[in-house]
């Protein structure tokens, strides 16, 4: 080990030599193009790096260092201990405000710890210490008010001893890991790294907008079993995305690309079946995602038709109802402004992204305690949590039937997360901040978005009047839960006009990253040749932007919009590919990991462990169940009208992807193209 140390006790200096230590950092290939990651980027042992840093910080190893992860987990865990809390002051919630302040309460103080606890987590990686907040508050005061914040925040008088940094292996990096390693994976850095992991989450947690999907398909959620499955269903779905997701951050972090999950079931499938692997996964993954972008602004459109009803009377009151014509032009309008901010630089739409991911989280947090509070009449506790609605008017009775029918609510919210792998070439330490992004935006989406749930289904009553096409909102259930909420209460429905306008602003935000997340992938499947005119799609502009790709995904998710205007059954056929086409993409790599790269897959900074192989067949099986499930009849009896035309959407895109590449594509495309050494195309 070429590592020279040279200690002086009295000023705690250690100096590492930095020659050949970036590919020490960040790991190294071998000739597969498979990721060897060393223990601590250093090529020390994590115990030794461990020792270097509390000597550095001016310190000597005096006590064990034996406790693990999960040790140190329980330790803070047991501390907190939510049992002793909340028992011994639940009459306190009780006594002030009772259910609404403890089932409200709880998330809201929830949320604002984590901000602390990342804070406090951020601190403790810089100055890892047995003193903690005292020593942190010395060395953040600078030596003029060390001593003085220490003896205040630890009540005891201590100076730690001065230090100098260094472990120069470490500190002076010339390479963002995810920049070698995209080099390592034959690939150069043409789009801006610019994201942070905030930054990395907030496009992920932007799509799935809990917001968006459970506000577009609340009216599903209610014809189909209702509280029951709108209350449980998200929990099931939240727990086996959350598997998917888990599988997708393990092979993320080892194959840190734009191309995402084509790239991935290339590598994984093996050498024969690279081509077709990547082939079939990138053609599922880029239709589900255009129809996702289609999908969610057309529902905005829609939305937008309800507010401005609601806005000039209500459908009982003379309000302008928009004709179909009207709603595809304000698709139109949406798609124009999207694609014109997707043309910004990376850093503008990093602004626009962690603002949409502050929205999402206060508009949640807002609606979910102002509209039960503002409504008259509530719903009991045993009504929110053990109704079960079988009325749905579609002659379906079997309740399991309708719970299955129900989830697709939840399902639907929960997609788009693969965001987080698409901006990987544009994100710092993409194959650590990468499968953070995936993985925090489904956690933190399913938390908010059961709260949301809960908040808003306890102001329903009843749900026949919600979904009634006769009702001021023209049967848009949430719409009218919040106009007459605030019209019972105020004797005008505008309070609640305002509400739908939080919503709208969210679902702008989550059509304008779904649209940066689609533009992406269409630029890295370019690049691999796999699409028509490729040359013309990969190309990034000055601001290191693929601005030809932004704009070809926005005309496409208007050209799919078009098929409402003969149809509102074929277009839904169309963007049923949104959800059973984007998880037939996420499952295909994750399919090839647990089978035939089995023995061979190398995992990069984030793993799973031994647990990898058993989350990965959960997720397969998952996306087996929900496939066959959301294309089960909808209606009986059954006619041209009621068909779900689900599977004949899914069905047909295999024929013509398959059909393509037996007929033309196999022999030119052989699966990711490296471009290491090539010229820029901007």
């Amino acid at each position: 080990m070429d590592l020279e140390l040279s200690t002086e006790v009295s000023t705690h200096t250690w100096h590492v030599p930095t020659e050949n230590m970036e590919s020490r950092i960040v790991g190294h290939g071998d000739e597969s193009g498979q990721y060897h990651q060393l223990s601590d980027g250093t090529g020390l042992s994590n115990e030794i790096c461990d020792d270097l840093k509390l000597n550095e910080l001016g310190y000597k190893q005096e006590l064990h260092r034996s406790l693990s992860l999960v040790a140190n987990f329980s330790m803070t865990f047991s501390i907190i201990s939510v049992i002793t809390g909340i028992t011994t002051l639940y009459n306190t919630g009780l006594t002030f405000g009772g259910t609404v302040s403890m089932v409200y309460g709880w998330p809201i103080a929830g949320f604002f710890t984590l901000f602390v606890g990342l804070s406090m987590s951020e601190i403790c990686s810089a100055y890892p210490t047995a003193a903690g907040l005292y020593f942190w508050s010395a060395k953040l005061c600078g030596n003029k008010w060390g001593p003085f914040a220490s003896w205040l925040t630890g009540c005891i008088s201590t100076k730690p001893n001065s230090f100098t940094m260094s472990c120069r292996g470490v500190q002076n990096v010339s390479k963002d890991s995810g920049h070698s390693r995209l080099n390592e994976l034959g690939y150069k850095q043409e789009l801006k790294r610019d994201l942070s992991v905030l930054s990395n989450f907030a496009f992920s947690f932007s799509i799935i907008s809990v917001l968006t999907g459970i506000t577009t398909l609340y009216n599903s959620g209610l014809r189909f079993g209702g509280p029951v499955v709108l209350v449980y269903g998200w929990l099931v779905a939240g727990i086996f995305t959350m598997a998917v997701g888990l599988s997708m951050a393990e092979i993320c972090s080892s194959y840190p690309t734009s191309g995402g999950l084509y790239y991935w079931s290339a590598k994984l499938a093996g050498h024969t079946w690279a081509p077709f692997a990547s082939w079939i996964t990138g053609w599922y993954n880029i239709v589900g995602q255009w129809a996702v972008t289609t999908s969610v602004n057309f529902s905005l459109a829609q939305l937008i038709q309800v507010i401005i009803l609601l806005s000039t009377g209500g459908k009982n009151g003379g309000g302008y109802v928009a004709s179909k014509y009207m709603v595809l032009v304000i698709h139109a309008g949406l798609l124009l402004v999207h694609a014109i901010i997707n043309s910004l630089p990376i850093s503008w739409l990093s602004f626009f992204g962690q603002l949409a991911a502050a929205w999402n989280i206060l508009g949640v947090f807002f609606l979910m305690i102002c509209i039960p509070l503002v409504a008259k009449q509530r719903a009991s506790a045993e009504f929110v949590f053990t109704h079960f609605n079988t009325d749905n008017g579609e002659g379906i009775n079997s309740k399991p039937y309708i719970f299955l029918i129900g989830l697709l609510m939840s399902q639907y919210t929960l997609t788009g997360y693969d965001a987080s792998a698409h901006m990987s070439e544009e994100t710092k330490s993409a194959d650590i901040n990468g499968p953070k992004g995936i993985i925090s935006s489904i956690g933190i989406s399913v938390i908010v978005g059961w709260g949301y749930l809960l908040g808003i289904t306890f102001t329903v009553t009843d749900i026949p009047q919600l979904l009634n096409p006769d009702n001021d909102a023209g049967g848009y259930a949430i719409a009218e839960i919040f106009y007459q909420a605030f019209k019972s209460r105020f004797g005008s429905g505008t309070g609640g006009i305002i509400c739908l306008l939080v919503v709208a602003v969210a679902i702008f935000f989550c059509a304008m990253s779904s649209l940066t997340s689609n533009s992406r992938m269409v630029y890295a499947f370019s690049r691999d040749g796999a699409m028509p005119l490729s040359s013309l799609w990969h190309k990034v502009n000055q601001q290191e932007v693929p601005i030809y790709a932004v704009w070809l995904s926005a005309f496409i998710a208007f050209c799919m919009a078009l098929t409402s205007l003969g149809s509102i059954v074929a277009f839904q056929a169309m963007t049923s590919i949104a959800v059973i086409g984007l998880y037939i993409a996420y499952a295909l790599p994750i399919f090839f990991r647990v089978t035939l790269a089995r023995k061979t897959f190398v995992p990069g900074p984030f793993n799973l462990g031994r647990y990898g192989i058993v989350i990965g067949w959960i997720s397969v099986l998952w996306v087996i169940t929900i496939s066959v499930l959301f294309s089960l009849p909808v209606a009986y009896p059954i006619t041209d009208q009621t068909l779900n035309y689900t599977p004949v959407a899914v069905g047909g895109l295999f024929i013509i992807v398959v059909s393509y590449w037996i007929v033309n594509a196999r022999y030119w495309f052989k699966g990711p193209v490296t471009n290491v050494g090539t010229t820029s195309n901007v």
